[in-house]
């Protein structure tokens, strides 16, 4: 089951980064993270209803949901789209696939989890293949572009973490992830119309086959199921563990980047996915435990 899971999350969510910069243009980055999730939102809701497994999140949990839906549905994408008008949508993913450091120095934070050797070198492996990937970029004149990509990027995946911590607490508490995520969702896209309406910001509609297209992979696949699989393995096997899905996003997001984004990849881009990936590997490698010796 937990291979499934990690299948599924993973073979989905490399490809919703390419989706993202298909709707990358006229319709401003509010309004389209709100069709996505205001379509997730009824779409989960209204299957949860069909089933019978719908029910409102305790008074208690409320608050709960809420802060995952902000972390989770909102403002992680917020940067993630805004993050795609400057940086290739692979790139985008490698910065995403850091999750699992941000996990592990975030459950310290909050659940006390230890914070090991090897991840401090996965730490320094994962910072280390993102500066190669991105030196080049930023050696150049439009630097400027390139560095606002990667903190808005870091941003995002900053806030997944935290929507990550907040999920393992709801969790913990008994809340279904499916609940959590359907009402997360629709709170997110309530949260973005209130932006929406509060910036002026002109509500665009999607402008073509290609955006439409992306939308609906975002908000159904991209959404509806691999936010629920990501989820069950959080709950399943613990949030940093879940994160290591994250380890194989740019290989596909990537191959898609070069060949819908024309990426062009060179030896620093190479070394610096290896050096990233490798860090997620560190993160997660089996230690052997020492054997206990015998007593007397």
């Amino acid at each position: 089951m937990n291979l499934l899971l990690f299948a599924t999350t993973v073979l989905i969510w490399g490809a919703t980064w390419i989706a993202i910069a298909f709707q990358v243009g006229p319709v401003p980055v509010l309004v389209s993270v709100f069709y996505r999730f205001a379509l997730a939102g009824a779409v989960y809701l209204l299957l949860l209803a069909a089933l019978g497994r719908l029910r409102l999140p305790s008074r208690r949990d409320q608050p709960w949901v809420v802060a995952q839906a902000l972390c989770l549905f909102c403002l992680n994408f917020l940067c993630f789209y805004a993050s795609a008008r400057y940086i290739p949508s692979g790139l985008l993913s490698v910065v995403f696939s850091l999750a699992s450091i941000f996990n592990a120095v975030n459950a310290r934070i909050f659940f006390g989890d230890a914070i090991s050797a090897r991840t401090v070198l996965a730490a320094a492996l994962g910072a280390g293949g993102v500066a190669l990937l991105f030196g080049g970029d930023l050696a150049q004149t439009e630097a400027a572009g390139t560095l606002r990509g990667l903190a808005l990027a870091g941003l995002g995946t900053m806030f997944f973490s935290l929507g990550n911590m907040v999920s393992r607490r709801n969790s913990a508490a008994g809340l279904p992830p499916s609940i959590a995520t359907a009402w997360g969702m629709a709170y997110g896209a309530l949260a973005l119309a209130g932006l929406i309406a509060l910036t002026g910001t002109p509500v665009v509609a999607p402008p073509d086959a290609r955006y439409l297209g992306a939308l609906l992979y975002l908000a159904l696949p991209g959404s509806v199921l691999a936010f629920t699989t990501y989820l069950l393995m959080v709950a399943r096997i613990g949030s940093s563990r879940a994160a290591y899905a994250t380890v194989l996003f740019p290989i596909v997001a990537l191959i898609l980047s070069t060949l819908f984004e024309g990426y062009v990849w060179h030896w620093t881009g190479f070394v610096g996915l290896g050096l990233a990936m490798l860090g997620n590997v560190v993160m997660f490698a089996r230690v052997p435990r020492r054997p206990v010796p015998a007593q007397p």
